[in-house]
């Protein structure tokens, strides 16, 4: 991945007071997806997120991101108090955040270019939008497939469009809900290094959901969560925590 001056940005911080998140399943039971969750991300962070299926990884990127609503406490970023915004404020939140997904969720009918642009299509910007598009191609390592359906394009090569589009806006957030599930473990390495160059160049503060240990093991900080609620919080950077062991329920 190359370096961008013109693209570069100052990561977001992150913080979330005693948040807590219900949903009412079709039954009637009541499902608590976050259950008064505290935890602060410093800017430039790379933080994955852990734990089971159902644990509350997503339903907490889905809360930063301003794509559903808290039912108590609060969440901050940088200066932006995002359980108080609504209307247009709250989409102008989004549109600072980036969000990567395992299924890439690219348009079939539209060329890498064109899934690259399609968040800003409706707006004006500041900022030649074809050129930004090529400019964040090239820097995911697709140079001259700009004209490419995904159809064309192997798993790896659409995760790094999905990325590029995420970058569209120049986020200081980056939201990857099992960025690497979807693939094979030589792609997904490949794409957890071009995320991490991400975070290196451009200073990107990233949350990362994943229940691969070995994505876990690269990131600074582990943060294990079960039936909503943060169990563990780890220093990753130290080197010597057994994440696989952590993962599995038996500690750090």
């Amino acid at each position: 991945m190359t370096s961008t001056p013109d693209l570069t940005t100052t990561g977001s911080t992150v913080l979330l007071d005693g948040v807590v998140k219900r949903y009412v399943l079709d039954e009637g039971t009541e499902l608590v997806a976050a259950d008064g969750v505290s935890l602060a991300v410093e800017a430039g962070g790379l933080v994955a997120l852990t734990g089971p299926s159902g644990s509350g990884k997503s339903t907490l990127l889905h809360l930063v991101g301003g794509v559903d609503g808290a039912d108590a406490g609060t969440i901050t970023v940088d200066d932006r108090k995002v359980t108080a915004l609504r209307g247009d404020a709250l989409a102008a939140h989004r549109r600072h955040v980036g969000f990567v997904f395992q299924r890439f969720n690219l348009l079939g009918a539209l060329t890498a270019r064109d899934n690259v642009l399609a968040p800003v299509v409706p707006f004006k910007v500041p900022f030649d939008k074809a050129a930004r598009a090529g400019e964040l191609l090239a820097a995911v390592g697709l140079a001259g497939r700009e004209g490419s359906l995904p159809s064309r394009m192997s798993g790896g090569q659409q995760q790094r469009v999905a990325i590029a589009r995420a970058l569209i806006w120049s986020p200081g957030l980056l939201l990857a809900d099992e960025p690497t599930g979807n693939l094979d473990s030589r792609t997904g390495a490949d794409i957890l290094d071009l995320l991490l160059a991400l975070r290196s160049e451009r200073g990107t503060t990233i949350l990362l959901a994943t229940h691969d240990p070995v994505v876990a093991a690269r990131c600074d900080r582990l943060v294990r969560l079960q039936d909503g609620r943060i169990t563990d919080d780890v220093d990753l950077r130290p080197g010597d925590v057994d994440v696989a062991a952590l993962l599995a329920g038996g500690g750090s």
